[in-house]
């Protein structure tokens, strides 16, 4: 039995996290969807920096590009859309096989952006535009900011991939934001047939953060009798999150306010597991797959969990509908623990956003130096000079860049001003 495939057959779509350039180039992303079932591919800053900045399989195409002119920028830009435009074309059968619901292949907006509702239409328009292809989806935060920009990106039949999703309530709004939008095409009688979205739910994050408060929580009342009860807390948020998600999708998508929108030719927008690689190795590590088998879900893995899975995974049908009910109860021990979930899915939030930003910026910087390698004599770079204040000025950057002060204002990160608790809850409040 092909458990890769057998998953399409409980309704459950597996996705590639994981886009780079041998892959397309090889016949291995080729492979994969003829042979093992696979129906898309995510993509973010930090795989497209591991791909272009380690091996060779970019360089040509960076060569040509500094030679055009190309900032680095731009630079990113082109190889990114290059590798999505390839990537789309090689899953083109599959968005045609499923009657468009499947086959896609995602691109994010600079993450730097997550807080700029402005500034993420801007690019989004411009990456869904520069790729062309209809089985194309943009991946846009599902921030507070984040949220207005993705309503009309998907108003202007813009496919979405919302990311960075933490708690319950932030995935009502985004799949409430879709029917909004699909509901506002459907009043001015535009076609929604082709308008894609799906809500990605991170989930292992979850429990890393939630398994360090239990045990922050256990270690001063080990001789407690509660001690044992509360071990068994541990690596259980992310999924009963995701449960309840399911849980919500399933109300809402089953409403009849949406039944009229499909009657119109809506499609759902359905709820992707994300960050689904076992980070503890205390844990099964196909937790994270075996555990949220749905129908009308999509779960992206990394290559290593896929060849885990092939090799030793099974199928346990509908394994997203159980323990609904404890799902609820974990969030009432937690509360019991002081443990906020609310906090959490914010520090997350923060958290996600600063490392996409530190791998896109690092990224951005790799190729200004592989650039200016290339350019050789012909570079000029530009020196400031900041005359008696250069050492004071010098320093100051560097301490900031220590800091990660910069990083840390574009995820507007309360952690930036204060470290205690009750202070970073009064500041998110206000931010």
């Amino acid at each position: 039995m092909n458990t890769l495939i057998e998953l399409l057959k409980c309704g459950q779509s597996y996705w590639l996290d994981n886009l780079t350039r041998g892959k397309i180039t090889t016949g291995e992303l080729k492979k994969r969807v003829d042979e093992q079932g696979l129906r898309g591919i995510t993509s973010n800053p930090s795989i497209f920096n591991k791909a272009i900045s380690n091996g060779q399989d970019y360089d040509g195409h960076i060569t040509g590009l500094v030679k055009e002119g190309k900032n680095p920028l731009q630079i990113y830009d082109a190889l990114t859309i290059k590798d999505v435009q390839d990537a789309c074309d090689i899953l083109n059968t599959v968005y045609d096989q499923s009657d468009g619901t499947d086959g896609f292949v995602s691109l994010e907006v600079p993450p730097y952006l997550a807080r700029d509702t402005e500034g993420t239409m801007k690019i989004a328009r411009r990456l869904f535009s520069a790729v062309g292809k209809q089985n194309c989806l943009i991946k846009i935060p599902g921030t507070k900011e984040g949220i207005p920009a993705i309503e009309q990106m998907l108003y202007e039949g813009i496919n979405i991939n919302i990311t960075l999703l933490f708690s319950v309530d932030r995935y009502v709004e985004v799949a409430q934001a879709y029917i909004r939008a699909i509901a506002r095409r459907v009043a001015e009688g535009k076609p929604v047939n082709q308008v894609i979205s799906v809500a990605s739910v991170f989930i292992s994050r979850i429990d890393v953060l939630t398994d360090q408060l239990i045990d922050q929580y256990i270690i001063p009342s080990r001789e407690s009798k509660n001690a044992s009860q509360t071990c068994l807390l541990s690596g259980r948020a992310g999924i009963a999150t995701a449960r309840l998600c399911y849980q919500r999708f399933k109300e809402i998508f089953n409403g009849e306010s949406w039944k009229k929108l499909e009657e119109k030719g809506a499609h759902v927008q359905r709820p992707l597991w994300a960050s689904t690689s076992n980070k503890d190795p205390l844990y099964n590590d196909l937790r994270y797959v075996v555990s949220l088998i749905g129908k009308e879900t999509v779960n992206t893995l990394p290559d290593e969990t896929i060849a885990a899975f092939a090799n030793h995974g099974c199928i346990k049908k509908d394994s997203i509908e159980q323990e609904q009910d404890q799902a609820n109860e974990l969030f009432g021990e937690l509360k019991k623990m002081d443990i906020d979930i609310s906090f959490i899915t914010q520090q997350l939030e923060n958290e996600g956003i600063q490392k996409f930003t530190e791998s896109y910026n690092k990224l951005i910087g790799n190729l200004a130096d592989k650039r200016m390698k290339m350019l050789g004599d012909e570079a000029s770079p530009q020196k400031i000079s900041c005359g008696k204040l250069d050492t004071e000025v010098k320093e100051a950057c560097a301490s900031m860049d220590e800091k990660q002060i910069a990083r840390l204002l574009f995820a507007l990160d309360p952690h930036l001003w204060k470290k205690e608790p009750e202070q970073i809850k009064s500041i998110s409040k206000r931010m």
